[in-house]
Parts: structure tokens; C-alpha cells; sequence
């Protein structure tokens, strides 16, 4: 592998261009004519190519058609299955004319070619016009990027605020769906969810109660017992929520729906709104389910005193397989020492009406 880089070449000129052919004589042609402009990496054969890739960074690719091994054509295919590279710009140099030959260039992922002999100021015209739509491209990317990221901002934003409304309207504290949050992540962690969903339903766990903000305060607010009437509104607020939140495919927003509708469920069906049962319930929604009676159990009320840790895992042990799914009850259990971590460190003495705290406030008719 040999390198050579132009000297007196300008910031915006020093693109790095990789040249492969088994010919030497090709490989100095072309670095006669690119080397004062570029800075040029030479490769012989498909396995030093792709070597000097991973190695570096690099701009665009100079490939010769006929190789011995592997060929261009297939080198070409082996660079663009790079995830680095699956953009880049690679121009074929041939001695054919061929028009199949033309073709199967564009086929592999070319974006153009040159014929030999070169001819110097037609590979300089070529390699200056891809590289400027190369890093033209890259701008537009790095765009999409950024404002995708300013995107996703905002909506964390805004799914943060609207948790934020249901814990007023529901006169509950900021803590609970701070616990929550923390809760949620460590079981699908310990669930074998990937790092990206736990982290996500971490961003969208304080949604779980939004639909709570379309139930009258006369119901919500209520100290004791509710009647059956009163009980069939409140089963409503997980419906309201996923209203609220929309059927949108961005993934963010897909996710807050599903624990928003879902986290009343039961894993015997015995759940609401829709009475799904096991499997059928997205896993979102079982952790949810946990998450959300783990604090209420050891939150207090006015009409209940707050559960110690230990009987509110022996409590949501003894539901699993009922109200709970199984490997859910089993992921908590798993990480019960980080739970309590997380219960005492956002630990307040008003505490958080959940799920628990429904089936109490429920008529008997509704338990």
C-alpha cells in the first residue's frame, strides 16, 4: 500500500481517493493526475481496498474493472455493503467499450467510468463532479440528522409536559412518574430488551396516566369508593390517553400510545380497556403494569398507608401470572435491590395513585 498527498493542496481539495488495479502503471497514471489535487491511497487487489477502508476514512474510489480473484464489479458490492460506505461514490476505469459492460457497472453501484487511456482533464472533470455531489449529499445528511434530532426533542418534550398535566389534573407529584420512569427501564433491562427500548420506554413512561386529563375531577378526585357509574368513566382514561397521544408511526409516539391504552391490561384478560390477554398485550404495557403498582403500593393515601418494599414485591409476586406477566414479575424481582435504590432516592412523602389504587377506589361489582 503506498500514499501520496498533494503538498500544496487547498482544505477544501484534500478529499482522499482510493485507486485499485493490478496494473502499476495504471496506479501511477493515476496518480500523476490526482495526486496534485487529492490525496491519493493505491490498492492492487480487492483485499487491500478493503483493508485501506476500514483503516481510514475515504471519498471516493477509483476502481479498475478487471482484477484477478475479485473483480471489480464484486469489489464494488463488497465496499457499498460497508455501512460506512454504502454511499460512496466509486467510478469505474475500463478499457472496454462496451455497452454491457457500461451497464454492469451502474448494476454494481458505479456511479460512473472512465476509459483508458485516461485522459487527464476528463478523470479530474469526473472526480471533481462526484466528489462535490458526494459532500453534497453529506450536507443534506447531516441536516436530516440534526433536524431529526431536533424533532425527537421536541416530541420528548412534549411528552414530558403532557405527563406533566396529567399529574396536576390527578393531583399526583412529579416523583411518581420520575419512579416510574426509572422502574420501567431496569425491568426491560433485566427483560432482555435492548438498551434502545428500555431507554425509550423510559422517555415515554410519564404518558402511562395522560388520558387521566378527560375524566371529571367529581370521579378522579374522590376520597372514597366509587360507584359503578363513576368506576365505568374512570376505566376510560386509557382509551382517552391513546386519543390524546394519536395513531402516529414515529416510534416515539407509537410507543407512548401503547403504554397509554395498554397498562390497565391483565395478563389473564381480566384487564381493561380491551381485555387482552398474555402475549397479546405489547410488552411495553406488562412492564408498565409492574412499574406502576410497585409505586402506588408504596405510595400512601388517604386511605391506605404506604406498603413497605418487601410487602409490595411479595404482592406483585403473588399476582403474577394473574394480573401480571410472568417474566415481567420476574425481570423486577431480578433488579428488586435497584428498584428500592430508585424508591428511595425519589422518595416523597405524598405518594402516587396507580393501578393499585384503582382496583381500591373500584366498586366491588368492579374488582
Amino acid at each position: 500500500m503506498e500514499q501520496q498527498a498533494a503538498p500544496n493542496a487547498s482544505a477544501s481539495e484534500r478529499a482522499t481517493l482510493l485507486c485499485v488495479d493490478d496494473t502499476v502503471t495504471s496506479l501511477e497514471a493515476m496518480r500523476r493526475v490526482l495526486g496534485s489535487h487529492y490525496r491519493v491511497l493505491v490498492a492492487s487487489s480487492a483485499k487491500e481496498a478493503l483493508e485501506a477502508l476500514h483503516r481510514e476514512p475515504v471519498d471516493l474510489v477509483l476502481m479498475d474493472v478487471q482484477m484477478p480473484e475479485v473483480d471489480g464489479f464484486e469489489t464494488c458490492r463488497r465496499i457499498l455493503a460497508l455501512p460506512r460506505y454504502e454511499h460512496l461514490p466509486i467510478i469505474f476505469v475500463t478499457g472496454s467499450e462496451d455497452d454491457e459492460d457500461e451497464r454492469r457497472c451502474f448494476r454494481a453501484g458505479g456511479v460512473d467510468f472512465v476509459t483508458k487511456p485516461l485522459r487527464p482533464a476528463t478523470l479530474l472533470a469526473r472526480v471533481g463532479t462526484h466528489l462535490a455531489l458526494y459532500e453534497h449529499q453529506r450536507e443534506l445528511d447531516g441536516l436530516v440528522v440534526k433536524r431529526t434530532l431536533e424533532l425527537q426533542q421536541t416530541r420528548m418534550q412534549i411528552i414530558r409536559r403532557l405527563g406533566r398535566a396529567a399529574e396536576y389534573k390527578d393531583n399526583e407529584t412529579g416523583n411518581h412518574v420520575v419512579r416510574m420512569s426509572y422502574y420501567c427501564r431496569r425491568i426491560a433491562q433485566a427483560a432482555g430488551r435492548s438498551e434502545a427500548e428500555a431507554e425509550l420506554l423510559f422517555l415515554v413512561a410519564p404518558m402511562h396516566d395522560i388520558g387521566k386529563i378527560g375524566i371529571p375531577e367529581s370521579i378522579l378526585l374522590k376520597p372514597g369508593k366509587l360507584t359503578p357509574e363513576e368506576w365505568g368513566v374512570m376505566k376510560t382514561h386509557p382509551s382517552i390517553g391513546a386519543e390524546i397521544i394519536g395513531d402516529d408511526p414515529n416510534e416515539l409516539l407509537r410507543c407512548a400510545h401503547d403504554v397509554a391504552l395498554y397498562h390497565h391490561e391483565r395478563w389473564d384478560g381480566a384487564g381493561y380497556p380491551k381485555g387482552l390477554r398474555g402475549g397479546d398485550i405489547p410488552w411495553t404495557g406488562r412492564i408498565v403494569a409492574v412499574a406502576d403498582v410497585l409505586d402506588a403500593l408504596m405510595s400512601v393515601r388517604p386511605y391506605k398507608r404506604a406498603w413497605t418494599f418487601e410487602e409490595a414485591s411479595e404482592e406483585i409476586q403473588k399476582c403474577s401470572g394473574s394480573q401480571f406477566d410472568p417474566d415481567a414479575v420476574k425481570a423486577f424481582l431480578a433488579v428488586g435491590k435497584d428498584c428500592r435504590e430508585i424508591a428511595e432516592r425519589y422518595s416523597e412523602q405524598k405518594g402516587a395513585m396507580g393501578d393499585s389504587d384503582l382496583r381500591r377506589r373500584a366498586p366491588a361489582s368492579g374488582e
